[in-house]
């Protein structure tokens, strides 16, 4: 039997952006908020919030789960959060398509299945 998951969980690190960038919180939510729309999530509500004396973070919630960015401009360092469920969704454009906005030269990605099902004693059965 293979295992199914609720959900999938990219956790994501970029490094070496743009540091002009991670400070602008405006253009974090809205780069965000164009993440999930290119993934094709449907996009529920988006909280974010500029620190002194720099920094953002923020989450989009999406009925398929959430996406969130915490920003060190100071290092060019943004901590990104990809949580999605469902099968109409693509979280690798998300991905790269903040990599591209935020000038990231370099990444990493972690990967992580949630929820699987065996695992909360939920009975699949394949037809």
């Amino acid at each position: 039997m293979r295992d199914i998951y609720l959900g999938n969980h990219m956790l994501v690190e970029y490094y070496d952006c743009d540091e002009e960038l991670l400070e602008k919180v405006g253009f974090i939510e809205k780069i965000m908020v164009e993440a999930a729309e290119i993934a094709n999530a449907t996009i529920v509500e988006s909280v974010f919030h500029q620190f002194n004396p720099w920094g953002v973070s923020g989450v989009v919630v999406i009925e398929e789960s959430h996406l969130t960015i915490h920003t060190w401009p100071e290092y060019g360092y943004a901590a990104v959060d990809l949580f999605t469920c469902g099968v109409d969704l693509d979280a690798m454009k998300a991905f790269y398509y903040l990599k591209e906005k935020l000038e990231s030269n370099r990444f990493t990605v972690n990967k992580i299945n949630r929820g699987e099902l065996s695992k909360i004693n939920v009975k699949i059965s394949f037809s």
